[in-house]
C-alpha cells in the first residue's frame, strides 16, 4: 500500500470572498465556510477568525486542532460523514502544512485548553507556530454536553476537509511517500535489523473521553492492527476533552511523532513492523483484556523484538501503559514508554499514579503541574472566563492586572504523550 502526501507549505491565511491558493497564501471564503457550518441545525452561530504566529492573541477553550487535508479522489476522515466507509492509506492526499483549523466556543467539558500565539506560553505548543483558522461555535440551548462535543467535533472535521480541497490539483508541493507492504513482506525485510512495533494507546473511556477509528467509537474496539498510512490519512480522529496538555488532537494523530520517527529510521537501524491501536478502557476486566491482546499482537502477530508505547491522558491510563510494558518485557520485548509527570507545582510529589519494575526505559514529556504566568493578550478568541473551569486553571487564574496564572496542563499539546512537544525532563 502506497500513500503519497503532497505537502503544500502555507505561509499566510486570509479571509476573502473566494477559496484560493497562490504562492503559499491561502484565501478562505469566510461566508461560504460559515454557511457550511450552519448546515448543522444544532449550530446556533458560527464565527470565523484568524490567529497567526507572533500575534497578541489567545484562543480558549480549545477543543480540537485539525490539519486541513483532502484526498485527490475520495474523502478524508472516512466513516465520519455519510454512509460510505472507504479505506484510506493509499493514493494521493493533499496536505496544507503550516495552518490548522481550531475549534472553540462555550466549554463542552472542563478538560479543554489554551493556545497563546505569542508570549511565554507560545514555546510550549506547536500550535502557536501555525496560521490558525479559528471556529467559534455556539450550540442550540437544548443540546446536551455529549451532543455538544459531537457538534463541535464534526464541524471542525468538516471545515478541515472543505479547506483541504482548496489544495487539490496544486502543482507546487513536496512529495512524501509512505510505503507499507503486507505483514509477511514487512517481517521478512531487513533480517539483520531489530523488529520494532508501536502501541498507540488512545482514549476510549466515555464521558467526553473518546477516539474514533473509521468513525467508530473506540470503546467498541479491541486492540487493532493499524497502518501508519491510515493515521496519516484521517482514519483516526480525536473526540475527547482529556487534559489539554496530554490530549492527542486530530492534528497529532495525522502527524504522529512516533510513527514519523520510526518511518524515518525504518531500514536504517530498525525494522518497523506494525502498530497496535489500544483503546484505554475504564473497567478492570476491559483493561486486562486489552493489555493481553496488545501484548499478543505485538509478540505473536508482529513478532517484534522491541516496542514503543505512547499514552493519552493521565491517571488510570497509566495503568494500561505500565502493564502493557510489563507484559511485553516478560515476553522478552525491550520496551520504551512515553509519559508525562504530575509532580505537583513544586515538583516534589509522586509523579506517576502507577509503575512497574519492568518500566525501566521512560521518556518523560515534563511536569504538567508546573505553573506559568501569562501576560494580557490584545485579542481573545473564545471565552476567557472558562479558564476558571479548565484543567490547569482555577477561579483565581485571572489576576487583577489582567495576567493569567495557569499550569502547563492547560496549554493545548503542552506535554503531548506522543512526544510531539517541546517540553521534556532530565534526570538529575
Amino acid at each position: 500500500m502506497d500513500l503519497e502526501l503532497r505537502n503544500i507549505q502555507i505561509r499566510d491565511v486570509v479571509l476573502g470572498e473566494e477559496n484560493r491558493l497562490s504562492d503559499g497564501v491561502l484565501t478562505v471564503d469566510a461566508a461560504a465556510l460559515q454557511a457550511l457550518l450552519l448546515e448543522d441545525p444544532r449550530v446556533k452561530s458560527a464565527r470565523i477568525d484568524l490567529a497567526k504566529p507572533g500575534e497578541s492573541c489567545r484562543i480558549l477553550p480549545v477543543k480540537d486542532v485539525i490539519e486541513p487535508r483532502a484526498k485527490e479522489t475520495g474523502d478524508i476522515f472516512p466513516g465520519v460523514f455519510g454512509t460510505e466507509v472507504p479505506e484510506v492509506g493509499s493514493g494521493v492526499t493533499y496536505v496544507l502544512k503550516g495552518c490548522a483549523v481550531v475549534t472553540t466556543g462555550p466549554i463542552v467539558g472542563f478538560q479543554e485548553g489554551l493556545i497563546d500565539m505569542s508570549g511565554p506560553a507560545a514555546p510550549y505548543t506547536l500550535f502557536s507556530k501555525l496560521n490558525n483558522i479559528v471556529l467559534h461555535l455556539t450550540k442550540r440551548e437544548d443540546i446536551d454536553p455529549h451532543e455538544h462535543e459531537e457538534v463541535v467535533r464534526k464541524a471542525g472535521l468538516k471545515a478541515a476537509a472543505w479547506i483541504g480541497k482548496i489544495a487539490v490539483g496544486c502543482a507546487e508541493y513536496e512529495s512524501e511517500i509512505y510505503h507499507w507492504p503486507s505483514l509477511g513482506e514487512r517481517t521478512a525485510q531487513y533480517p539483520g535489523l531489530p523488529k520494532v512495533a508501536y502501541v498507540c494507546n488512545c482514549m476510549a473511556q466515555g464521558l467526553l473521553h473518546d477516539t474514533y477509528f473509521y468513525g467508530r467509537d473506540a470503546k467498541q474496539l479491541v486492540p487493532t492492527l493499524v497502518s501508519p498510512n491510515e493515521f496519516c490519512d484521517g482514519a483516526i480522529v480525536s473526540g475527547n476533552c482529556v487534559s489539554p496538555g496530554s490530549k492527542t488532537t486530530t492534528y497529532h494523530h495525522l502527524n504522529n511523532a512516533v510513527i514519523k520517527a520510526l518511518m524515518a529510521r525504518h531500514g536504517k537501524d530498525l525494522n518497523f513492523v506494525g502498530i497496535v491501536l489500544n483503546p484505554l478502557m475504564v473497567t478492570l476486566k476491559e483493561k486486562q483484556r486489552d493489555i493481553m491482546l496488545s501484548v499478543h499482537l505485538v509478540t505473536e502477530e508482529l513478532g517484534a523484538e522491541a516496542a514503543i508505547i505512547s499514552q493519552e491522558g493521565f491517571g488510570n491510563p497509566t495503568t494500561d501503559l505500565m502493564h502493557v510494558c510489563r507484559g511485553l518485557e516478560k515476553r522478552g520485548v525491550k520496551t520504551v514508554i512515553i509519559t508525562n509527570e504530575d509532580a505537583g507545582t513544586d515538583g516534589m510529589s509522586e509523579s506517576l499514579p502507577d509503575v512497574v519494575t519492568e518500566a525501566n526505559a521512560i521518556v518523560s514529556t515534563g511536569n504538567s503541574n508546573a505553573t506559568i504566568l501569562l501576560p494580557h493578550m490584545d485579542r481573545v478568541l473564545g471565552e476567557l472566563k472558562e479558564v476558571e473551569r479548565v484543567t490547569g486553571g482555577n477561579v483565581d487564574s485571572i489576576r487583577p492586572d489582567g495576567t493569567l496564572l495557569l499550569e502547563i496542563h492547560g496549554i493545548m499539546g503542552g506535554h503531548n504523550l506522543q512526544g510531539n512537544t517541546y517540553l521534556s525532563a532530565t534526570t538529575v
